[in-house]
């Protein structure tokens, strides 16, 4: 590239460097500047260094004259604050749904963000390995495709797997397609699931989004939305555990006081509370019924007692029958 042309990038690469090497702690003095950009092929004069500073600060970037640490340039403010970069980086390392590769690179891009010491400082905040992350390289395709779909109004269709007992992926649903009507994407027990109409079931079905493969969108359009609207997706994911399915039931829990915290957090504010006695209270809520309901149900112990409706109290009492006995007990 001639130098001619390169001295038309200037403020870009004016404006590259302050991203990269300055930030509230480290400034750039005028000197650094035109050496680096001789270093680059551009010609640069102390006043042209000033004219090009105030040019960038017309153009909305927070660049300001320091005093401190022998003088320079730095640039005060950013689109992301450093608090808010750290917090995505966390949200990308604790996700299990994104692979490890991807974590890498995704913080790799979340630290372009900010100076080469804020990134070099958090670069040794990050752990990836040995967490729990999904192994399906194909979830951010599988997303896009879901997106495309649902902004098409069309079907999908994709294989869906399970692990065996060797740890290798076997395909559900003896290796057919599935064929659904997608509708949202949903997140829950930090896993990314697709909520989808079941034309044939005629029912909603939840699918794991790390767990689809192969997946395309139809020509056929989707159904369902009859369905989908009645749904009050504000209370929804309250109702379900674990995204699994059950028969909507109106449940009530006595609760031990120092339980209603962990009530409100798993139903929200909005969940009936009434006292029921001096150390009880009665918690009313509605729930999707599953084995994964009673499961969370039994984690709480005897602090938390299922008292109605009597069908819903009956199937609780064979689940912890069934599991007791797997214990010969």
């Amino acid at each position: 590239m001639a130098k001619s042309e390169k001295q038309k990038q200037k403020l870009l690469y004016i404006a590259k460097y302050l991203m990269e090497h300055t930030d509230e702690a480290h400034a750039v003095s005028t000197p650094k500047l035109i050496e680096y950009l001789n270093s680059q092929g551009i010609k640069a004069e102390r006043k042209s260094i000033y004219n090009d500073i105030e040019t960038l600060n017309d153009f909305g970037m927070d660049i300001i004259r320091s005093d401190a640490h022998r003088g320079g340039y730095m640039l005060a403010s950013r689109e992301f604050e450093l608090a808010e970069v750290k917090l995505l980086i966390d949200l990308v390392q604790s996700s299990k749904f994104i692979t490890e590769k991807k974590s890498r690179e995704l913080i790799k891009k979340l630290e372009g963000q900010v100076s080469k010491y804020d990134a070099k400082a958090m670069q040794r905040q990050v752990q990836i390995i040995g967490r729990s992350k999904t192994l399906n390289e194909n979830i951010y395709y599988n997303v896009d495709m879901i997106h495309c779909a649902i902004s098409q109004n069309v079907k999908i269709r994709f294989h869906y797997f399970e692990w065996d007992i060797q740890k290798n992926m076997k395909l559900r649903h003896e290796g057919a397609f599935y064929e659904v009507s997608p509708w949202k994407l949903t997140w829950d027990d930090e896993n990314y699931y697709l909520m989808a109409f079941d034309e044939a079931a005629g029912v909603i079905k939840h699918y794991r989004v790390d767990k689809m493969l192969d997946v395309s969108l139809t020509e056929q359009e989707r159904v369902g939305k009859e369905t989908v609207e009645k749904i009050d997706m504000g209370t929804y994911a309250k109702k379900t555990f674990g995204m699994f399915a059950g028969e909507e039931k109106t449940v009530r829990l006595l609760c031990q006081n120092s339980m209603i915290g962990v009530i409100v957090d798993e139903f929200g504010t909005e969940v009936a509370i009434r006292k029921e006695d001096e150390e009880h209270v009665v918690a009313r809520m509605d729930v999707a019924v599953s084995s994964q309901f009673f499961g969370w149900l039994a984690g709480l112990g005897d602090r938390v007692e299922l008292v109605a409706p009597a069908d819903v109290r009956e199937a609780y009492v064979s689940y912890l029958t069934n599991v007791i006995c797997r214990y010969n007990v």
